[in-house]
């Protein structure tokens, strides 16, 4: 199969793009058609594929897929980031610095340019509907510090975008927008019975061109790519690229079985190694995004580190699989058992513990609040030990988004409920809603709110959540007029009428 030379003129600076990815995606088919020839008869191998493709399949799910635009103001003390020693501008992996080397993230990354003064910097990213009501999964490194997030429907509607929670451990966000019919939307499958070698599609919006339907097939499990240690990668073969991140992996029957995340790039584009969050894992983020806009996670609270050939010697071990504890925090869960440093944990609820990577993912997924049996070789003998878990820290937890950002309300405003602390900082007793932050050329900001102001009323209601006044912005927005709020600052209160489009 050739490219018309045409095709490539037609686009041209961009040419080298274009030929780069329909290099990789003819090589793709070449490999694949190569490797089914290539099975020598006497071994009775069957390979099956889709009779006619998957037309069918990318039909039915890609009305659920969606674009991901965020805007970003950035003040003129940033300083550029983005550039790499090559100068290319090309944002790095983050994470590791081992992993920066070779690790990229997708264009759902920043791009900003060199400080002007007060600039705005836009990406592109991925994400697809899991709801009919509007709710959109994707990666947080997408919409991380965006001022304003839209959610573009493979129709081409554009539908402003609020963030109901994100979880930084996993890379997972939900966003919510605003619909009056029903969307599209796609459920999860399940990742744990994905196997090597199974067919997976992607479908995306790599380097802005949104629609965009890859295929390969599922190229290794567990995989760790130095990015926290709750997810085992899904490695694929699929193209995807910068922009393909918060995008949907499926399985031949149309059921999401991970989350589109990174790539192996030694070159910025695709060399067939990319990683995508499974579907065991979105889906419990998402589940409680959903309901509580953040991730409660279970915690033992010990440091752990791996039981070397050295290590079992000095223990008079046989074997060098499960975690040995180094330290147990104070205050844990693991100080208030029975647990000892020198002991090495070979279970956990009654599944074996092989090495330090499986121990946070097993304790993270454990509920809350209950008791676990933790199995510990010490002195030579097994022991098991009841701890009761409790859930991460809030300092370590992932933070819910309070508010809208400035598109999503149309307000330009972060709200946050008032607390005893917070009205005892501002000698305030009342209800309202504190305003936490008000965005730069928003309506608000136009209209000289602050950080600090007490919102009381919306409209004639008065006001006590951040949701109520979501709630009472959505009801005034039909009427397409000016939305009154009635403001505190200091003690005075005064009217200001902001516009929502």
């Amino acid at each position: 199969m050739n490219l018309p030379a045409t095709r490539l003129r037609h686009f041209g600076p961009r040419a080298a793009v274009v030929a780069i990815a329909g290099a990789t995606a003819i090589s793709a088919i070449l490999y694949a058609g190569t490797a089914i020839t290539a099975v020598p008869q006497a071994t009775d191998v069957q390979i099956i594929r889709p009779a006619n493709g998957f037309a069918d399949l990318v039909e039915t799910v890609r009305p659920a897929v969606v674009n991901i635009s965020t805007r970003t103001i950035q003040p003129a003390s940033f300083q550029d980031r983005s550039r790499n020693h090559s100068g290319s501008g090309h944002p790095q992996f983050d994470g590791p610095p081992e992993m920066r080397r070779f690790m990229e993230r997708f264009f759902g990354e920043s791009f900003p340019r060199a400080p002007r003064g007060s600039m705005d910097s836009r990406s592109l990213g991925s994400g697809f509907i899991v709801d009919a009501d509007g709710l959109v999964v994707t990666n947080h490194h997408v919409i991380r510090g965006a001022d304003e997030i839209e959610v573009i429907l493979d129709n081409g509607e554009v539908l402003p975008a609020i963030v109901r929670g994100v979880d930084r451990r996993t890379d997972l966000a939900l966003l919510e927008v605003e619909t009056e019919a029903p969307l599209p939307y796609v459920t999860f499958g399940d990742s744990d019975h994905a196997r090597v070698g199974d067919w997976v599609i992607a479908i995306g919006n790599p380097f802005g061109l949104g629609g965009t339907t890859t295929s390969g097939i599922v190229s290794a499990r567990g995989r760790d790519i130095n990015n926290g240690p709750y997810v085992d990668y899904i490695q694929i073969d699929a193209s995807i690229n910068r922009g393909n991140s918060g995008g949907p992996l499926f399985n031949s029957i149309g059921e999401v079985i991970g989350v589109n995340t990174a790539i192996f790039s030694p070159n910025g584009g695709s060399v067939g190694i990319g990683f995508a969050i499974p579907a065991s894992v979105a889906q419990g983020v998402i589940d409680q995004l959903r309901d509580d806009g953040r991730v409660a996670r279970a915690w033992l609270g010990v440091e752990i580190q791996s039981v070397t050939p050295e290590i079992a010697e000095s223990l008079s071990f046989d074997n060098t699989y499960g975690a040995l504890i180094s330290r147990i925090t104070p205050d844990s869960p693991a100080a208030e058992s029975a647990l000892q440093t020198g002991d090495v944990i070979v279970g956990f609820n009654g599944r074996q513990v092989k090495n330090t990577r499986q121990l946070p993912r097993m304790v993270a997924k454990a509920p809350v609040g209950q008791s676990a049996t933790v199995s510990v070789l010490r002195d030579g003998k097994e022991l098991e030990i009841d701890a009761i878990l409790s859930p991460i820290p809030e300092s370590q937890q992932a933070m819910k988004s309070p508010a809208p950002n400035p598109k999503a309300g149309h307000l330009g405003l972060r709200l946050s409920a008032l607390d005893d602390e917070t009205r005892d900082a501002l000698r305030y007793e009342g209800e309202g809603v504190l305003i936490q932050e008000v965005m730069p050329s928003s309506p608000a900001a136009r209209q000289g709110l602050r950080a600090g102001d007490i919102i009381l009323k919306v409209g004639s209601a008065p006001v006590s959540t951040p949701q109520d006044v979501v709630g009472e912005v959505k009801k005034l927005k039909p009427a397409k007029k000016p939305v009154l709020l009635l403001v505190q600052r200091e003690g005075n209160q005064r009217y200001v009428a902001l516009k929502t489009g």
